[in-house]
């Protein structure tokens, strides 16, 4: 799953775990993605640790770094998991999808699409990406596939979708609406501003929402990732991100970067990861699980 695992498999599989040894691993930490103040942090922490416990075989401290590492992560695991958990409400709740291009946006929300449906809730959705037919045409299929409907303009811009759309999700007694947008890079001040007026369209046709402002990350960006989630976040308070493409190449320690960089202020959690291009595959992230797989 991880290219972390690649660079790592030596390491843990040698028979001293000399100055070199602490030295070749925090190499490999930085290059996968993991960041330069993380990886410093946490070879610090397992230094202490290793010390207390008296450890020093390769396999004590791999032990030791994925629990170093489980507890940095275990801020971004979100409490309840809101893919799980839903109040009864007599108004949808309504979910904003936002990212850079490529990102797996409109994939995502047909694997959310499906997890929902999969919980007995009634989904719409919304074709926020008002710049490319084929991302309307894509929604579409997602829609299909799911068995539900999707709201569409032709020729409106994204805030107007958004308004039709929550005023058809009420009226339809909806569960959950999912509004797609158009992939934009924090970057673009004229989109951004976009995405804020949709935002507080969403927020006048219905108080109180978005419910849940999420961003869609490629797994496979790194330290890029990281940039990208601050922005977004600054600009439009995110609640959640999904990590996508973690299927492949992906190194994941962005997780790890991101964890560190926000735990000292608010932050949007980690909802789930995105694992291959299947309508299942969405997993919910957790901590412990997650640094395992970066090592194991």
């Amino acid at each position: 799953m991880f290219g972390l695992r690649k660079t790592l498999g030596s390491l843990f599989n040698s028979n001293q775990t000399d100055q070199a040894w602490f030295d070749a691993l925090e190499e490999s930490l930085i290059l996968s993605d993991v960041g330069l103040p993380t990886t410093e942090q946490l070879i610090l922490k397992l230094h202490k640790a290793a010390k207390s416990e008296k450890a020093s075989s390769p396999d004590e401290l791999k032990n030791l770094l994925v629990e170093e590492v489980s507890n940095l992560l275990s801020a971004l695991e979100p409490k309840p998991n809101p893919l799980y958990t839903h109040d009864q409400k007599t108004i949808p709740e309504v979910w904003l999808v936002i990212g850079v291009n490529g990102a797996g946006k409109t994939t995502t929300i047909g694997k959310l699409c499906h997890l929902f449906r999969s919980q007995g809730k009634s989904v719409l959705l919304a074709a926020g990406d008002t710049f490319r037919a084929a991302a309307r045409n894509q929604l579409q299929e997602w829609g299909g596939r799911n068995h539900v409907d999707v709201i569409t303009q032709e020729g409106g811009d994204a805030a107007a979708v958004a308004h039709d759309a929550i005023h058809s999700a009420i009226s339809r007694k909806s569960d959950i609406l999912i509004i797609d947008t158009a992939g934009r890079l924090a970057t673009q001040d004229h989109l951004m501003e976009e995405l804020k007026k949709v935002k507080r369209v969403i927020g006048k046709a219905l108080p109180g929402a978005p419910h849940q402002t999420l961003l869609v990350l490629d797994g496979n960006t790194g330290q890029n990732g990281l940039s990208q989630v601050k922005a977004f976040h600054t600009a439009l308070e995110l609640t959640g991100l999904i990590v996508t493409k973690l299927d492949g190449t992906a190194k994941g320690g962005v997780i790890c970067a991101l964890a560190h960089t926000f735990q000292e202020s608010p932050k949007p959690a980690v909802l789930a990861l995105g694992k291959g291009e299947g309508i299942h595959d969405l997993a919910p992230f957790t901590a412990k699980l997650y640094a395992a797989e970066l090592f194991n």
